[in-house]
């Protein structure tokens, strides 16, 4: 599992915590990635860490908590994609021949992992990706398939794709496959190892899938992933909590006239206001929303403090913020860490602040 990404999309919230380990509906998303590895019968993880490495073992321990045998790998430099799965290689188990699944770790998946194993067993491929449809393309590389599935290329972002199937971000590899990737050096397997095994005629499978995905990358799909957990639209046995309108941890205290929905989490410790509205966003532990306040598909980071009759709407509030009456903020706006936004200082703001 490749967990090592810093998250920059995501800023200012990673710069507290690696995005991996960013609460989705009430926990990091790493655990409703192991939960999905787990529920699909896989018993042993080896996450592959960089930026805070530290933090992950500290949450997740051995894995017995988790049902899981967990051991972790820390890259001293990025090494892509590529270089990363290579740097695991010595802690992987099996034969030459034996599947090894590689999880990104900033995926949300409907995906039936034990399907995608099954198609690169049968296929006796190298390499067996998952892919998924998007409207619109242009914005990816596409992957194109032929009539058997056997992937023919690889193609960066173009005005005129072939087709709308793109990498999903979860492979099969064959374990042999692993060894050829270049040590010590930065490798993309998207760039540099898939094409190779193409252009030696090696056989590289696609498995084309229509259920639920959604990357997490940025601030909006961040608080779509969640809400999509919460009312059940994708299914994880991690969530801490019930499918329903919303997700209210333990912990935390929300007024009785305030009105919590849309999908919406309020962390442990969390508080919400009189007459506060909380539609759809994220609140992360030890977050205050005052009274009358409304925080619309925004996320809120931990402790950070939101004035009464404060409007946000599709923003991103860093840890310890404050943000004082008087204030409406808008989509894209972005406040860091410990910030202080006086009493009406900033309205329709869609500006970094």
């Amino acid at each position: 599992m490749l967990v090592g990404g810093q998250g920059t999309r995501l800023r200012p919230l990673t710069m507290s915590a690696p995005k991996p380990m960013l609460p989705v509906a009430g926990v990091p998303v790493t655990a409703h990635m192991l939960a999905r590895a787990r529920d699909a019968g896989i018993e042993r993880v080896v996450l592959a860490t960089s930026y805070r490495a530290e933090v992950f073992e500290e949450y997740f321990g051995d894995g017995s908590a988790h049902g899981l045998e967990l051991e972790y790998v820390t890259e001293t430099e990025p090494l892509g994609t590529g270089g990363a799965i290579r740097n695991v290689a010595g802690r992987l188990r099996g034969g030459p021949d034996d599947p090894v699944v590689i999880f990104n770790g900033d995926i949300l998946s409907g995906l039936d992992i034990q399907a995608l194993i099954r198609r690169h067993t049968a296929a006796d491929a190298a390499v067996t990706l998952h892919l998924t449809e998007v409207p619109d393309p242009r914005a990816f590389g596409v992957v194109p398939v032929d009539a058997d599935g056997r992937v023919t290329e690889f193609l960066e972002k173009t005005p005129d794709p072939p087709t709308n199937l793109i990498n999903a971000g979860c492979y099969v590899f064959r374990r042999s496959v692993i060894d050829t990737i270049a040590v010590g050096r930065p490798v993309s397997v998207e760039r540099e190892t898939f094409p190779a095994l193409l252009a030696a005629s090696t056989p590289v499978m696609g498995y084309p899938d229509s259920t639920y995905w959604l990357d997490l990358g940025t601030p909006a799909a961040f608080v779509q992933g969640s809400r999509d957990l919460v009312t059940g639209r994708m299914v994880s046995s991690a969530l801490p909590g019930p499918v329903g309108d919303c997700l209210v941890l333990a912990g935390a205290a929300v007024a009785a006239d305030a009105k919590i929905g849309g999908g919406a989490t309020v962390g442990a410790r969390a508080r919400v206001g009189a007459g506060a509205a909380v539609d759809g966003a994220v609140l992360f532990d030890g977050a205050v929303v005052e009274a009358g306040a409304t925080v619309r598909d925004s996320v809120i980071g931990r402790d950070a403090v939101i004035g009464p009759g404060v409007l946000l709407d599709g923003v991103v509030v860093g840890d310890g913020a404050v943000i004082e009456r008087g204030n409406e903020l808008r989509a894209g706006a972005r406040v860091f860490p410990g910030a202080v936004l006086t009493a009406g200082a900033v309205r329709f703001s869609s500006d970094r602040t």
